[in-house]
């Protein structure tokens, strides 16, 4: 080989060395560009994430802002905010007054058990009943399944009031009634299902809108504000001229209908 031919061999070498670390350094440059702007990117969607963060902690959430909605009020109320729910003849002297909470499992054990005796006695015109509405255990177990299920019961008395006690004795079912840990009244969905097993809202498109669009929500929240001032502690609670219903023990509800019974004869004599 002649020198010559060996020197251009060797210039050509050191060209497409030089050609190579070109297209290396660009390579580079552009790895690191995308890096950067990859690690600016997350620093904004961060600093974006924790600015949502914070400005969602700092709005109230849904059933704080119901409190400011307009009330509307269930048909078949009165009194103040229609918190006063009374059903029965207006022959019966006396008012059993009920409190209860959507996801108290002892309330849906004292349905279950003696809530056929209650509306059996009601029809046959011995008291009266007034609901009360509580949401307290919304609180204490996080949740939203009281006021949602208290809302929908709004939405069932607007109906009529056999429609709110077939729907409150669904709810309380063996087959709906859910574990208290359990938020399952918190779904609109879940519901209109229930309520999908009472004649008059099956598939009633008035009841499922109300539900859905929440009508009654703010009337949920003054009737657990009415709970909140009665000064009862818990539920079930029953109570008839200002003297609590109690079974043997003589301190929680009857929850048997032989204690009902007799818990009820006493007070209809006082």
């Amino acid at each position: 080989m002649s020198k010559r031919n060996s020197q251009a061999s060797k210039s050509a070498a050191r060209e497409r060395l030089r050609q190579e670390r070109e297209r290396q350094a660009k390579r580079d440059k552009v790895k690191r560009q995308v890096i950067v702007a990859c690690s600016l990117v997350g620093v904004l969607a961060i600093a974006g994430g924790i600015g949502y963060a914070v400005v969602q902690g700092n709005k109230p959430d849904y059933w704080e802002a119901a409190k400011d909605d307009k009330l509307v009020k269930p048909a078949n109320t009165t009194g103040t905010n229609g918190t006063t729910v009374t059903i029965g003849k207006s022959t019966a002297k006396k008012t059993l007054v009920m409190y209860e909470d959507p996801r108290c499992p002892v309330c849906a054990s004292f349905e279950q058990t003696v809530g056929s005796t209650v509306d059996k006695d009601v029809e046959d015109g011995k008291f009266k009943i007034q609901y009360v509405g509580a949401t307290f255990l919304d609180n204490g177990l996080g949740g939203e399944g009281s006021k949602n299920g208290l809302s929908a019961l709004g939405a069932a008395l607007n109906v009529s009031p056999e429609a709110f006690l077939e729907y409150k004795t669904a709810m309380y079912s063996t087959k709906w009634h859910p574990e208290e840990s359990d938020d399952k009244f918190k779904d609109d969905a879940y519901l209109i299902k229930i309520a999908n097993t009472v004649d008059a809202l099956k598939n009633n498109k008035t009841f499922q809108n109300a539900v859905k669009n929440g009508t009654y929500d703010k009337w949920a929240l003054e009737m657990s504000k009415t709970f909140d001032d009665s000064g009862v502690t818990g539920t079930p609670t029953l109570k008839m001229d200002g003297k609590a219903l109690t079974g043997s023990d003589g301190k929680n509800a009857p929850m048997t209908v032989a204690d009902f019974n007799t818990a009820l004869e006493a007070a209809l004599k006082a």
